[in-house]
């Protein structure tokens, strides 16, 4: 009853782990994979029970295999590595054959597999599993809420200033209502500023200012700039090829007149002959 209490005891610390993001995420992996192991447990079950009954059926003298939970208990501590009596398995050909079949069936062929689901499991779970996290901790804190007293949790709002502005940054004032976080410039890179800021008042009953320059922006002259290039690169290879077809088409037709004026000349030679 001790023993029962005290892993309790230690179970419930496990909630603790709210405190760090990461290992609640661990912890909640490892919650997730504990059916995987089970399956795991209940198909050694069935393979022990199963060898168990056919070594007793078996035509030997082994004590350690004389009846079928002796049997039993004894494969399980083969599949666990705690097996020392080897030496004796050797005096009984067909049951050393059948504990052989035994190790290939669950220590190489249930391992493996108990490791490939875990991995899956795993995999499956650990894009989700920060989430999951966060989630865990939210609810937690949910349940914590009301064994809460007011004046510590007014005191606790006081210190977030949920009611100041945020600073976007430096000199750039954003929206209350937030807590200002910061991090590695290089955690997460942004090339363009989604945030369109207008001057004037930011009171909800003004209305909104009228964009002068509408499809005036970087990403639109970015566009425009390359259409004129592809115009021009179209013009240039239409030039280039009309030139070519140009002096090709010439270089063609004075061929052409030189052998007419051969033919005329020759023409006229004959004539005088």
């Amino acid at each position: 009853a001790s023993t029962g209490a005290m892993l309790t005891y230690f179970a419930l610390l496990t909630d603790l782990s709210v405190f760090s993001t990461r290992v609640s995420a661990f912890a909640l992996v490892c919650s997730r994979v504990v059916s995987e192991v089970a399956l795991f447990f209940f198909g050694i079950t069935f393979f022990v029970a199963a060898f168990a009954c056919g070594i007793c059926a078996l035509d030997q003298d082994n004590t350690d295999f004389g009846s079928i939970p002796d049997a039993a208990l004894q494969l399980y501590k083969i599949t666990f590595g705690m097996f020392s009596g080897y030496d004796q398995l050797e005096e009984d050909p067909a049951l050393l054959l059948v504990c052989f079949v035994y190790v290939v069936t669950t220590v190489i062929f249930m391992m493996n597999l108990l490791i490939a689901q875990l991995n899956s499991a795993y995999q499956a779970t650990y894009l989700d599993m920060l989430g999951y996290a966060r989630l865990n901790r939210g609810k937690i804190v949910c349940e914590t809420m009301p064994s809460v007293p007011k004046w510590r949790w007014e005191a606790f709002v006081r210190v977030l200033s949920l009611d100041e502005c945020l600073e976007f940054g430096e000199g750039d004032m954003g929206v209350p209502g937030g807590v200002t976080v910061f991090e590695p410039a290089s955690a997460n890179i942004t090339t363009v500023d989604m945030i369109r800021r207008f001057g004037g008042s930011t009171s909800p009953a003004a209305p909104w200012t009228k964009e002068d320059n509408l499809g005036d922006d970087e990403e639109d002259r970015f566009e425009r700039m390359e259409k004129l290039m592809q115009k021009a690169m179209k013009r240039m290879s239409g030039s280039k090829g009309g030139r070519k077809g140009g002096g090709a088409g010439g270089s063609s037709m004075g061929m052409e007149e030189h052998q007419s004026s051969g033919g005329s000349a020759g023409g006229g030679e004959d004539s005088s002959e």
